[in-house]
């Protein structure tokens, strides 16, 4: 499987996946260490790539959905953005709701 159809998959069998450096237990970047916190925070269950382990996503996730930086948090098939957007929407009460109607569909 081609590494964007391996992403594609990814995105589409999640409801919430972040792609980061490192794991929400051990981020690598700071970036990724309040993104997944906010994540987190949220209490709905969410699924991780750690970039920093597969060379391949980090060379090529920037292409998927045209976003240069990490972390990547995609909900419900959508890229979300990365850390600045995620917390912004954290703030405003609307990341956990997107999180849980992604969620809830799944179920």
């Amino acid at each position: 499987m081609d590494v964007l159809e391996r992403i594609g998959e990814q995105v589409k069998t999640n409801p919430v996946v972040i792609y980061m450096k490192g794991t929400p237990q051990f981020p690598q970047c700071g970036f990724s260490m309040r993104a997944s916190a906010a994540l987190q925070e949220c209490g709905v269950p969410f699924a991780y790539v750690n970039v920093l382990q597969d060379p391949e996503i980090f060379e090529n996730l920037p292409r998927y959905a045209d976003w240069p930086t990490f972390p990547q948090i995609y909900i419900d098939g959508e890229l979300v953005g990365g850390c600045d957007i995620t917390l912004e929407l954290h703030e405003s009460g609307q990341l956990k709701s997107m999180m849980e109607e992604a969620a809830s569909k799944s179920a």
